[in-house]
């Protein structure tokens, strides 16, 4: 365990601890989902636990996902760096990172109910298979999405107990918009996967990423607004939706001027200002509705 201490610079680099938006894309929609489950009032240890959950778990996929890929990271540009692509940190020592983060997280979830319990089970067998999809799907970002979007689930059945109509949409409005901003980011990659073989969606896409990229958030911003008609919100939350879909369209208007590497870059981590804008336009709207999600 020593050299956790002795190496923290690259155990930080392959949890992405310097990066956090990660973390915020996952963890923003699963606070919508406990926020409108909850009527606003989510419970301290709800709240900790979903934070919390969010970290690890992101910390957990980053790490997976390079113990799965560290051949093909050290061919590529931007990730030949990572410690595992590298030779800085072995296997050996990143089983015990990933064992450590799990552990944690499973204390979590074991302080939730049933239905949440066991629900976690199936987001870990999907987060462990997304390291591997690109390997036999054209649709990694969307098994990605489906990832993600396990926390809007969980921390709905948390809150509630079981599953409605809103849950449902807001998972559908957030893989949705995963497989958006994430076929954004695989565009950066996209030359080197052709070369080596790995598949995503910005390939499957080609030249019309911007128009499929452009769909996948309207679908989003459907789902979102769809699922805020089902959760009763107000005015409000529809503007902040408003702001939502004028970053989307801006956004598809660059990609379709052709940007750089570094430009889909920044467009990325704009995604973290885009989640919690709606989260904003839920605490905003919340006083508005009137009585439970259905």
């Amino acid at each position: 365990m020593i050299f956790l201490w002795r190496k923290r610079a690259d155990v930080a680099q392959l949890i992405r601890f310097d990066r956090p938006y990660g973390t915020f894309l996952v963890m923003c929609p699963t606070l919508w989902s406990l926020l409108l489950a909850s009527a606003g009032r989510p419970s301290a240890h709800h709240l900790v636990v979903f934070i919390l959950g969010s970290f690890l778990m992101r910390s957990a996929g980053c790490v997976a996902n390079d113990m799965a890929d560290y051949k093909v990271d050290a061919q590529v540009a931007r990730t030949r760096d990572r410690p595992l692509a590298a030779g800085r940190l072995t296997h050996a020592e990143a089983w015990v990172i990933l064992a450590i983060l799990l552990a944690f997280a499973f204390v979590l979830v074991c302080s939730l109910n049933a239905t949440t319990f066991f629900l976690s089970f199936a987001a870990l067998g999907v987060a462990l298979f997304y390291p591997f999809a690109k390997r036999c799907t054209p649709l990694p970002q969307m098994i990605l999405g489906i990832a993600f979007g396990f926390g809007v689930l969980m921390a709905w059945t948390a809150a509630r107990g079981a599953l409605t109509r809103t849950p449902i949409l807001l998972f559908l409005a957030n893989l949705c918009w995963t497989m958006g901003y994430d076929t954004l980011y695989a565009m950066m990659d996209r030359d080197d996967d052709r070369k080596i073989g790995i598949q995503s969606t910005a390939i499957l896409f080609g030249s019309h990423c911007a128009a499929a990229i452009g769909l996948l958030y309207a679908l989003g911003v459907v789902f979102l607004f769809w699922a805020g008609r089902a959760a009763h919100m107000g005015f409000l939350y529809n503007v902040a939706l408003s702001g939502v879909a004028a970053t989307f369209v801006q956004q598809v208007r660059r990609l379709q001027a052709g940007p750089s590497r570094d430009e889909l870059f920044v467009l990325f981590k704009a995604h973290a200002r885009v989640g919690g804008a709606v989260l904003v336009g839920i605490l905003l709207g919340l006083p508005n509705a009137a009585g439970l999600p259905t």
